[in-house]
């Protein structure tokens, strides 16, 4: 009975092949260019159709028109008042006010979580500006 290769991709000397380095960048499957070669030039009367069939009362092409006109928005404006941020010190009232806002309604968790990021970003920019100029300070001093 002949032996079975048990390397499982090992090289000789033990180490791993490259494996499989799969297709070039920008390569697309065959398919995909069959596709595109029939559609080519059509897109405006497929378009038209799409509008046709919505117009006499095909939900799906409905759909499919709306979703082309007016995407459904990822997020939204959040109205909502922050107290002014100067120090780093003032994030603490700052975080405590979107706390608030979601406690009462006005946020939604995950509004309040965006918020708090933000709150945070410019706490930690603040708080290395503070930083730079004690540093700065604190070289001017030496002799």
């Amino acid at each position: 009975m002949p032996e079975t290769n048990r390397n499982y991709g090992r090289n000789t000397d033990g180490t791993f092949g490259k494996g499989n380095p799969g297709k070039r960048h920008g390569i697309r499957h065959k398919t995909t260019l069959a596709i595109q070669a029939l559609l080519d030039g059509e897109g405006e009367a497929l378009t038209r159709k799409a509008v046709d069939m919505a117009l006499a009362g095909d939900t799906v092409a409905l759909r499919l028109c709306l979703e082309r006109i007016a995407p459904p928005r990822k997020d939204s404006p959040v109205r909502f008042d922050l107290p002014p941020m100067e120090s780093a010190a003032s994030a603490s009232a700052a975080m405590g006010a979107i706390l608030a806002g979601v406690a009462s309604g006005d946020l939604t968790p995950g509004e309040g979580s965006a918020i708090a990021g933000l709150v945070e970003g410019y706490r930690k920019a603040i708080e290395t500006t503070e930083l730079e100029v004690r540093i700065a300070a604190l070289e001017e001093r030496k002799p």
